[in-house]
């Protein structure tokens, strides 16, 4: 399946962010079928749950305190640290201090797309 391209510029505030768990919002701010960038918002305690996906993510931590869990490895991670995760590799957040990731998937994720 093909999507269309996002616009060329984001702007944070114009943008609105999407619920996706507890503690936990979404906003996607540019993509086409190639790549996807995407800011995740997390409230202390918030839990990324251990899952895998087909797609390869770099993730950048833009502020907070995260416990990262890439298979059976785990380390903790603040503002500034980043992580990378190959393709169908389980992996998992819990946020130790509020904060944002900024996420980038290769190929585009479809199931954030509506």
């Amino acid at each position: 399946m093909s999507f269309p391209k996002s616009n060329l510029f984001f702007e944070e505030e114009k943008s609105p962010w999407e619920v996706v768990g507890e503690g936990i919002q979404r906003q996607i701010v540019g993509y086409d079928d190639t790549v996807m960038m995407v800011n995740v918002k997390f409230e202390k305690g918030g839990i990324g749950s251990l899952h895998h996906h087909r797609h390869t993510q770099v993730t950048h931590i833009a502020e907070g305190t995260f416990a990262v869990t890439i298979e059976e490895e785990t380390k903790i991670l603040k503002k500034g640290d980043s992580f990378y995760i190959p393709s169908n590799k389980i992996h998992g957040v819990v946020c130790l201090e509020a904060g944002i990731l900024i996420d980038v998937f290769s190929p585009i994720r479809e199931d954030f797309m509506k």
